[in-house]
């Protein structure tokens, strides 16, 4: 895991009651279980904080699944057990959750090319007709030197006028109209979040949350018709609900189907940023914790990733497109975090956690696999801790300044036995966590 520090803060001089933020960026399926994973070990890392009791939320994406259900006060370790179906409170995911077809768009879709074939026929023989009668000696004309000179070039001056006659007539439409507008629809992800806000006694709204638990929850998303960014939020946009905002920001272009909420439609939130922690600072937040489970792989060396596997293209388009989109997000969130660097109005400090890059495990795992998620969180797990340890001295001194205290004894327990414990076990383990923190005040 790789951690790194933007320090900006002056430590002679903290703040009463400073403002932690976590902001969490993008990473489709494997990549919110990877985040999943890492949150379970950032929380255990911290003593009298929890990732789940922060100031500021801010999620994009896959980030505002997991945001909504941290700004209400569920665990990491309660949400990576409504993985495998074992937690009380939080519902398991399903395979349908995220993978149900859009059904209503295809119909949609059907039923144009139907319409518009029935008319477009009937239409292209009528312009065919019109064509022929109007220019009958200049078709004449170019027909004879077709059979006497025939060539590309020859025969491009006859139909060429041809079907652009037809076309204007006909008027032909758009084909890639009829493709589906995305493969999916999000909705029964937006209904997963309402029913298991709602279980848990947490509003489904951005201003009822902020009055009930004093927690700013901030999800953004991509104006479809407009390419502007949506900020939803209790002193934002909080027209519509978290569940909605959550389908907005989730709504993966040409995967999912654009998410029409309250007249608009809505794309993934990564298609204008990638994290947005500029957001986290202008919302206050003197400390910001920046989560980013997608970097690109570094193949500093041939066969790195696969003993058969020279270079990324050996892998095909699929691995082309992967270490792309990574590159992209990674460079817009470094280029938004040098602006923080240098903006004199921001004094606070920034934690931001990667991926090394050269986990070729985790870069090697489907995005948008379902079925790599357990998988996934493990490996999360393991690499934020494997971070935390080798900068603890530095993450101790940055988090003391806020007032934050934290131990490396809470993650040396592996990712399985964390996740097979018992309920006795819990409140054995938060007795013991309550007295540590009356003995240390």
């Amino acid at each position: 895991m790789s951690i790194s520090f933007i320090e900006k803060s002056d430590p002679g001089r903290p703040k009463k009651r400073p403002k932690v933020a976590l902001v969490l960026a993008g990473g489709a399926i494997s990549g919110g279980a990877f985040k999943l994973g890492g949150l379970l070990a950032l929380d255990r890392f911290l003593l009298n904080r929890s990732v789940a009791d922060l100031d500021i939320y801010v999620g994009i994406s896959a980030g505002a699944f997991i945001g909504a259900f941290l700004a209400g006060g569920i665990t990491p370790e309660e949400l990576l057990r409504g993985i495998d179906g074992t937690s009380d409170k939080i519902d398991q995911l399903k395979v349908y959750d995220f993978y149900w077809p859009a059904w209503k768009e295809y119909a949609k879709r059907l039923k144009m090319a139907v319409r518009d074939a029935a008319v477009f026929g009937p239409r292209t023989i009528m312009g065919l007709f019109k064509y022929l009668s109007s220019s009958r000696e200049e078709v004449a004309k170019q027909f004879i030197e077709v059979i006497k000179k025939p060539s590309y070039s020859s025969a491009e001056r006859l139909v060429g006028p041809m079907f652009e006659e037809i076309a204007q007539f006909a008027r032909l439409p758009i084909v890639t109209q009829y493709l589906p507008a995305g493969i999916f629809d999000n909705e029964r992800l937006g209904a997963y979040v309402k029913r298991n806000l709602e279980k848990n006694g947490i509003p489904d709204d951005f201003v009822k949350l902020f009055r009930q638990r004093g927690v700013a929850l901030y999800i953004t998303a991509t104006n479809l018709n407009t390419a502007r960014g949506a900020v939803f939020g209790h002193d934002a946009d909080h027209t519509v609900s978290i569940s909605e905002a959550v389908m907005a920001s989730t709504a993966i272009p040409g995967f999912y189907t654009p998410a029409r909420i309250g007249g608009e439609e809505y794309l993934d939130g990564g298609v204008r940023k990638t994290a947005n922690a500029s957001l986290a600072y202008h919302k206050g937040a003197d400390l910001i914790i920046l989560y980013n489970p997608l970097r690109p792989f570094m193949n500093r060396s041939r066969y790195q990733l696969k003993p058969a596997v020279a270079s990324l293209s050996d892998l095909g388009i699929g691995t082309i497109l992967n270490q792309s989109v990574r590159t992209l997000l990674q460079t817009r969130l470094y280029l938004g975090l040098e602006k923080l660097r240098f903006d004199p109005a921001f004094t606070g400090d920034v934690i931001v956690i990667e991926p090394t890059e050269t986990d070729a495990e985790f870069f090697l795992l489907n995005p948008l696999a379902f079925w790599n998620r357990a998988e996934a969180a493990r490996r999360g797990y393991d690499s934020v801790r494997r971070g935390l340890e080798q900068n603890f001295a530095e993450l101790q001194r940055i988090l003391a300044k806020f007032g934050i205290e934290c131990d490396i004894s809470g993650i040396e327990e592996d990712f399985d036995t964390i996740r097979h414990r018992t309920e006795p076990e819990k409140k054995e383990e938060e007795i013991a966590k309550t007295a540590h923190l009356r003995l240390v005040k």
